[in-house]
């Protein structure tokens, strides 16, 4: 049974989206820690402050892996399962407009900026932030955030309400985390507020023609060319000579692209983007919904 559900899970992980491979990653993660916290309290106790984000500069330098790792780790059930759903949620709407592969460099950002947030905000009030924060909502935030900024006016259906803009959901969860940040866990709803910070203004960036999280995209993209070469592609990346580069005293060749075709894909792009903002994703004709899931792949 436990080896079918382990086949399961790695083909879960294969074949599915972004969304899916991180709410996977998260649960196997609470998994782990819940057994360990239940089964060896004492043993948990100690490893707990290596996993989770230091408020003190002096631990975060000494631990400076744990701006990661505590985007994984997860207080309680409930701290987990409301996270999942809005992962699956808003994830779900960014990776259907944006792409999938912003998905994990936005996870990721977000949940960065909600570390600095944090740890800002327990030097200025260390008596009312806690020592340690833990948990993916400031990386959820972030996709909270940016689906909101980049399709405000998309249809979703809530329980006992109906339809609503998705602009007034993601407002609401926000203004929720402003009234939380009063009244308890003040330095995780100022994480929440910087994860979201960060997702308007990727947004804004993208629609003047800057992408963020390429940067990111970047990064993660050759650490994964690492993880996945072979023997033989190690020993052959290993061995190759810088090549020559001969210098010219001349003005520097002009990189950016300002052929008509790069344009018109820009101009495009923004168009239906703002299209998007206005009227909504369903307002899109066939030939826009094409063209957005074909420039999300570029």
């Amino acid at each position: 049974m436990f080896q079918s559900i382990l086949d399961d899970l790695k083909q879960a992980i294969r074949s599915g989206n972004m969304i899916t491979r991180l709410i996977i990653i998260n649960c196997i993660v609470f998994l782990f820690t819940a057994i360990g916290g239940a089964l060896f309290p004492a043993a948990y106790d100690v490893i707990f402050p290596y996993i989770a984000l230091p408020g003190s500069l002096f631990e975060l330098v000494t631990r400076p892996w744990t701006v990661i790792t505590h985007m994984f780790v997860h207080a309680g059930t409930m701290h987990l399962l409301f996270n999942m759903l809005f992962l699956y949620w808003f994830g779900r709407i960014v990776g259907d407009l944006l792409g999938d592969r912003r998905i994990l460099p936005l996870y990721f950002l977000g949940g960065l900026v909600g570390a600095i947030a944090y740890i800002v905000s327990h030097q200025l009030l260390p008596s009312a932030v806690g020592p340690y924060a833990v948990g993916a909502s400031a990386a959820i935030m972030c996709m909270v955030a940016t689906a909101g900024a980049i399709a405000p006016d998309y249809i979703i259906r809530l329980i006992f309400i109906g339809d609503v803009r998705l602009k007034y959901v993601v407002l609401f969860i926000i203004f929720m985390d402003l009234i939380g940040a009063t009244e308890g866990n003040t330095g995780g709803h100022i994480a929440h507020l910087g994860g979201a910070a960060f997702g308007f203004i990727f947004v804004r960036q993208l629609h003047e023609g800057t992408d963020l999280s390429r940067p990111m995209e970047n990064f993660l993209n050759k650490i994964r060319g690492w993880v996945n070469e072979t023997p033989e592609e190690t020993k052959i990346r290993k061995k190759k000579k810088t090549p020559l580069k001969v210098a010219h005293k001349g003005k520097p060749a002009h990189k950016q692209d300002n052929s008509p075709k790069s344009q018109n894909f820009q101009a495009e792009l923004d168009r239906i983007l703002d299209k998007i903002k206005d009227d909504g994703y369903e307002s899109l004709t066939a030939e826009e919904k094409e063209f957005l899931f074909q420039a999300s792949k570029k």
